[in-house]
């Protein structure tokens, strides 16, 4: 069911624009892509290997690349003919799937000029974009970082995660247009549109608070104030303890011995705890000061910071804790229909996995039934047992 549904996409290939670079990981992806070694020498380098995933263990079929290893770093790259975005929307499409909750680690690719040696492929390694899944503990995004002038700029607000541990396949896809807009989906549905300019802090900021404003020295920003008019009662007792008048010294107390004798203590029961007088708005209150904005000297606008002169390499560049992601179908265009064509192929493959999982959810329902019921009758029976011992 899943081949022949794959197999029919290829009347989808009507599509007519460029690609740059696109991988479905069939034969001869070793010699498309360079391992890293970066980590090698200190010997937490993973390695990958190619695997369908535990829905498919035995077709050989549409299988992509996996991070073998638990608590290791993975890095691999491929490169392509270099080329520029510049007035042009650029597609960048790929497939995850979390064989088993990560833990803490990422899913995210990064796309970047040629490199010198894709052996050295790592963290130091400039990229222009990033893009994919990051959890670690609670935190859970999938980051979206585009550098501009040697600086990896993170998005303001994080992005929807969706890598939730079910074990199916996830289509990320990412369109960075000429505009300066970006448009994020995730399993074919949009998760963020919005400006590269307003939503990343790619330019200096166009106004500044004036550094020759100063708060006035009579500015009140205190809302509320104690009522003048209260005042506290003159029996009004906030010594909470006392010492105890109905003490009385020991007959057989010794100053020279024990010491001078002090009266123990005692709760005040006149103690009516601390008085507050009764808050009022304050008349006098401005506000919150804020000092008066000024053009800033530093802002240059850019219209196009969308815009990378080159891109030459894509690659994983990552730790997880828990290793078992699945990555395949990847595509870099700047035409629509030629991305669409390979998310046929993920929702083709995604159908069947859904599928797959349900089967798995319910025999994994029925098995910790069937144990339960188990230790339901073993529970009985020592229960028998021991009121046949009893009698």
């Amino acid at each position: 069911m899943k081949f022949a549904a794959l197999a029919c996409l290829g009347s989808l290939g009507l599509a007519s624009g460029k690609i740059y670079f696109s991988e479905t990981f069939g034969d001869g992806w070793e010699k498309r892509w360079t391992e890293s070694t970066w980590k090698k020498s200190e010997g937490t380098q993973g390695s990958w290997e190619l695997n369908a995933g535990k829905f498919f263990k035995d077709e050989a079929e549409d299988k992509g690349i996996q991070t073998a290893q638990d608590s290791k770093f993975f890095g691999i790259s491929a490169s392509f003919d270099s080329f520029s975005n510049e007035g042009k929307e650029l597609y960048v499409q790929y497939q995850a799937k979390y064989e088993k909750d990560v833990e803490c680690g990422g899913g995210y690719l990064k796309l970047g000029p040629k490199m010198d040696d894709a052996t050295q492929f790592g963290d130091p390694t400039v990229y222009n974009i990033m893009f994919g899944p990051d959890k670690c503990g609670y935190t859970k995004r999938t980051h979206l970082i585009f550098q501009y002038k040697g600086k990896n700029v993170l998005k303001k607000t994080d992005l929807d995660y969706k890598q939730e541990g079910e074990g199916t396949s996830h289509l990320y896809r990412l369109v960075v247009k000429p505009d300066n807009t970006i448009r994020v989906e995730i399993d074919d549905e949009k998760i963020y549109e919005g400006s590269l300019k307003e939503d990343w802090e790619i330019l200096a900021p166009k106004t500044i608070p004036d550094p020759d404003d100063k708060k006035p020295s009579d500015w009140v920003e205190d809302s509320m104030m104690d009522d003048p008019t209260e005042k506290k009662p003159d029996d009004w007792t906030e010594e909470k303890r006392i010492v105890d008048p109905e003490a009385k010294k020991p007959d057989d107390w010794d100053d020279e011995e024990d010491g001078d004798w002090e009266p123990p203590m005692k709760d005040n029961p006149e103690y009516k705890g601390e008085w507050m007088a009764k808050r009022i708005s304050n008349p006098a209150y401005k506000g919150f000061w804020e000092a008066k904005k000024i053009d800033n000297p530093e802002y240059v606008d850019d219209d196009a910071v969308y815009k990378y002169d080159a891109f030459g390499f894509i690659g994983f560049d990552l730790w997880q804790v828990k290793g078992g992601t699945i990555f395949d179908n990847i595509i870099i265009s700047d035409d629509k229909a030629e991305a669409d064509a390979f998310a046929a192929k993920w929702k083709a493959l995604s159908e069947v996995e859904k599928e797959a999982k349900k089967k798995e959810d319910a025999a994994k329902g029925e098995a910790d039934k069937k144990k339960e019921d188990e230790d339901d009758d073993d529970d009985d029976m020592d229960d028998d047992k021991k009121e046949t011992e009893d009698m």
